[in-house]
């Protein structure tokens, strides 16, 4: 198939695609692909330049796939080689501002698949018995933070592994610079590379019949001379055609400018008709007596924007921070300037990237304490945004500018100054959630990545892909830290109460005690204050006790607790089961030793001594060791449950969880002391946090219809809930 095709459709009577307008050469391939004609391609890698009509021809192909698309369309009258039979419809992931791992994700729950990982996905859908069908538009727009390059990774961790999958038939709609590294990846035959760009792939018919179609008068549209009459807007729309050299976005912003104003435009004169999306800015600055300067200084904060776009009322501070002074009056005259290039976006949602789970997961899950902010901050509540037209517009401004770090850097700045009082929880969303992508831009990030109360604040989406995209010996500690969690705070979907309580756990665990203690000063009502933690592996049971007060030859003042918990007569502590030989362990004494059998629970091997609310070891005898009574745990205000790798913590009285606990290893042991303290045993180590929340009040039961879930017994190491 070549342009040829073109013409001989067009001298056969067929209707064109009412949504496309042409490219027949390119439906028709499309077409055999989808058929699985002989000879054509298992994966087609479809691309161009910004603008050349990539998303625009993908959607209207696709409105061909699906069944309820083909009905809306006049099949019967276009020509048949470009109509793709009557199939079940293709799985189409949308990349827009997602992950590698979140496309994974989508796929996996599309095919209703078991697996997570990559590899393993492709594996499952190789061993299906029937091919599957997948079509990726606009992988150009991938990830949640511009500056990551996100759609490197999606071709590299995604399309890659598809396309050299047996069984699976590949649609991708990719960047230039990325297209031949995908189809090298196959062997010849296999995969096709259809650029837009080709002459080959030339519509230049459809191009006229695409300007000629926005030039008609309409709703909305002025009836101009040149407009109204057909043979002269046929003429304007071959000239306009001709002028953009294949470019529909430079096409299209040609059309808008004209509309905008049609005061002194000349037809006939060719200097009035952009060539390239450049011209089309600098023509339609002049056209309105503007500075073309001016115009690309009042765009360029859009051509940074992040997300689903800038909020109005942060264009005019980042405007004057990229032109480095008061772009005030040139904002106000300039809004009919700018409006061509301009799409508001209205949302409902809150501001930033999908909150959604980069390793694949899908919904929420319930964790932390009750209540706080909508998850990745305060909702976006219905507000406006802004945001240019194409993202090619923004390539062409960016390019402009002669230092995008120097912009980038006078924006982060900005965004910094808008933060009130360096209070992350009234800050825009937008500056929460995106500065780290700027600041990452900028060559900053490493330095914006030591406050524990933007890392509780910003979308973790975000900023993991963010910091991700940093090398790791140019990060500090926290930022270690919050890497380390990061799929543990993406896969919750939490609110930033329970992101910061995560971080505080994490911090303590890291050896950061200032940072977790900081954040017990942002006002979080937080579930828990993180007493201690030992990197102890290996313990396989836990249980909170105590050790009976010394005789009175040796007897010790009590001392204080921490948080206003007074040390009573024994000394609380936790015991650690752990394998025989751990330095500064007791073998645990046989029962017949053992002056409180039951605390043992039989356990066998060595065991660890660790006071149990301030850091530090205790050397004791095992045998001294003391269990609460049941008569204490009942009376205790809390009880927990226990999983695989997360855990409850509810008020005993009315049943209510108050707080949650995930772990990104599995839980190998847990406990709760009748005074709130909970030891969590992992992979990672051994870890006490006070409870802090407030039971809720109960309504009176009756102690003989006792009801939920029943205490958890000390752990024995033993996986489910207890």
């Amino acid at each position: 198939m070549s342009a040829s095709d073109e013409r001989c459709a067009g001298a056969a009577g067929y209707a064109p695609h009412p949504y496309i307008g042409g490219r027949t050469a390119v439906l028709r391939a499309l077409a055999a692909w989808r058929m699985r004609w002989p000879g054509a391609p298992r994966v087609i890698v479809l691309t161009g330049s910004p603008g050349s009509g990539r998303s625009r021809l993908l959607t209207g192909f696709l409105m061909m796939c699906d069944p309820e698309g083909r009905r809306q369309l006049p099949l019967d009258h276009m020509d048949p080689a470009t109509v793709p039979p009557d199939l079940p419809a293709p799985a189409v992931p949308d990349p827009r501002g997602r992950t590698a791992a979140q496309l994974l994700g989508l796929l996996a729950d599309h095919f209703r698949l078991n697996a997570a990982r990559g590899e393993d996905i492709c594996t499952e859908l190789a061993a299906r018995e029937e091919p599957v069908t997948i079509v990726v538009p606009d992988v150009d727009r991938a990830g949640p933070v511009r500056a990551a390059d996100e759609p490197a990774r999606v071709v590299r961790e995604v399309l890659t592994p598809l396309a050299t999958t047996g069984g699976v038939q590949l649609l991708a709609d990719v960047p230039h610079a990325l297209a031949a590294e995908l189809a090298r990846a196959l062997p010849p035959g296999q995969a096709r590379i259809i650029d837009l760009d080709d002459p080959e792939w030339a519509d230049p018919a459809g191009l006229v019949r695409h300007a000629e179609t926005a030039l008609a008068p309409g709703a909305g549209v002025p009836e101009l001379p040149f407009a109204t009459d057909p043979s002269a807007r046929r003429t304007l729309a071959e000239a306009m055609a001709q002028r953009a050299g294949g470019s529909r976005l430079t096409l299209q912003l040609a059309v808008q400018s004209l509309f905008m104003r049609p005061e002194g435009f000349d037809p006939a004169d060719p200097a009035m008709l952009p060539g390239s999306v450049g011209e089309a800015l600098d023509l339609h600055a002049r056209r309105l007596g503007a500075d073309p300067l001016t115009l690309r200084l009042l765009l360029a904060p859009l051509a940074f924007a992040e997300g689903e776009g800038l909020p109005v009322q942060l264009w005019g501070p980042l405007a004057d921070a990229v032109a480095g002074r008061d772009m005030s009056r040139d904002l106000a005259d300039g809004m009919l300037l700018a409006a061509p290039f301009l799409q508001p976006v209205a949302t409902g949602e809150r501001d930033g990237a999908d909150g959604g789970e980069p390793d694949g997961a899908q919904g929420g899950e319930e964790a932390g304490a009750k209540g706080g902010e909508e998850a990745g901050g305060a909702a976006d509540g219905g507000r406006t945004l802004l945001r240019l037209m194409h993202p090619g517009i923004a390539e062409e401004i960016r390019a402009g500018l002669p230092d995008v770090r120097d912009a980038q850097t006078r924006i982060a700045m900005a965004l910094l100054e808008a933060v009130p009082e360096q209070d992350w929880s009234r800050a825009d969303p937008y500056v929460r959630d995106h500065l780290a992508a700027h600041t990452l831009d900028a060559g900053l990030l490493p330095q914006l990545l030591t406050d524990p109360g933007l890392f509780a604040h910003a979308d973790p989406v975000a900023m993991r892909a963010a910091i991700e995209a940093v090398p790791l010996e140019q990060l500090g500690a926290p930022a270690r830290t919050y890497l380390r969690i990061a799929p543990l705070l993406t896969r919750t979907q939490a609110p930033a109460a329970v992101r910061a309580a995560f971080l505080e756990s994490a911090f303590v665990e890291d050896g950061l005690a200032s940072y977790a203690q900081a954040l017990h000063g942002l006002g979080f009502a937080l579930p828990w204050r993180t007493l201690w933690s030992v990197p102890l592996t290996g313990v396989r049971a836990v249980t909170a006790g105590s050790l009976p007060p010394p005789d009175a030859a040796g007897a010790a003042e009590a001392t204080a607790a921490p948080d206003g918990m007074s040390a009573a007569s024994s000394h609380p502590v936790a015991a650690l089961f752990v394998p025989e030989g751990t330095p500064g362990s007791h073998p645990v004494p046989d029962a017949d030793g053992a002056a409180d059998p039951a605390y043992m629970d039989g356990a066998t091997g060595a065991l660890l001594v660790h006071d149990l609310l301030r850091p530090g070891y205790v050397d004791a005898d095992p045998a001294r060791l003391r269990r609460p009574s049941e008569e204490a745990r009942a009376a205790a205000p809390f009880g927990f449950s226990r999983g695989a790798d997360s855990l409850r913590i509810w008020a005993r009285a009315s049943r209510e969880v108050v707080a949650t606990l995930l772990s990104d290893t599995p839980i190998t042991g847990a406990d709760l002391s009748p005074d709130g303290v909970l030891v969590v045993a992992t992979g990672r180590g051994v870890t006490a946090r006070q409870i802090l929340a407030v039971p809720p009040a109960a309504a009176p039961i009756v102690p003989a219809q006792r009801t939920g879930p029943p205490d958890s017994a000390a752990s024995d190491g033993l996986e489910g809930d207890h």
